[in-house]
């Protein structure tokens, strides 16, 4: 086995389907939403409010920032999905075409990387969640089996200084590998 998906244990028996090429020339599996959700425009008043006030250089209270902090963040759609691959490739999970021009959806990192050592790791089986951020005007509902994204399996390389370096052993979830 080189490469491929599986469902994660947590929605067994939730009916969800493998990612997907739609196209025989695609590059892309596409991924589906686990669940029903909705991912909250980011024009909520509280951020408004706070953006007028670094506009006009107020004084913004903590409790305010807090409350736009919540609204102004990227919002995780698991897909129920894991996936396996050789040590030197890595799943690159780039947004729908559609997603920013019909919907407002964008990945704010612009991709996700999904390491293969992320499979199976002790933090959360591995699932892989598309982090989406909605900068249109309202709420956008996503349901159940919606295509959110899709990933692409690359080969990488290595530099020549690599072997020197401190590596370690992945031990959790999702952004597990960094501060």
């Amino acid at each position: 086995m080189d490469r491929g998906f599986e469902i994660v244990s947590k929605y067994a028996k939730d009916d969800l389907t493998i990612p997907y090429r739609t196209t025989k020339s695609a590059a892309g599996y596409d991924f589906e939403s686990a669940i029903d959700m909705t991912i909250p425009s980011i024009w909520k008043i509280n951020f408004l409010k706070v953006l007028w006030a670094i506009r006009h250089q107020k004084t913004i209270d903590d409790s305010k920032i807090d409350a736009a902090k919540k609204i102004l963040k990227p919002f995780l759609i698991p897909t129920g999905i894991k996936a396996y691959m050789k040590p030197n490739e890595v799943l690159i999970i780039a947004n729908r075409s559609s997603n920013p021009l019909k919907r407002g959806l964008v990945i704010p990192n612009g991709i996700g990387v999904i390491d293969a050592d992320y499979y199976n790791n002790e933090g959360n089986e591995g699932e892989i969640f598309v982090q989406i951020l909605n900068f249109g005007i309202t709420d956008i509902k996503v349901a159940k089996g919606e295509r959110i994204g899709q990933g692409i399996f690359m080969p990488y390389l290595l530099a020549d200084q690599d072997q020197s370096t401190h590596k370690q052993t992945r031990s959790g979830g999702f952004g597990s590998s960094g501060r």
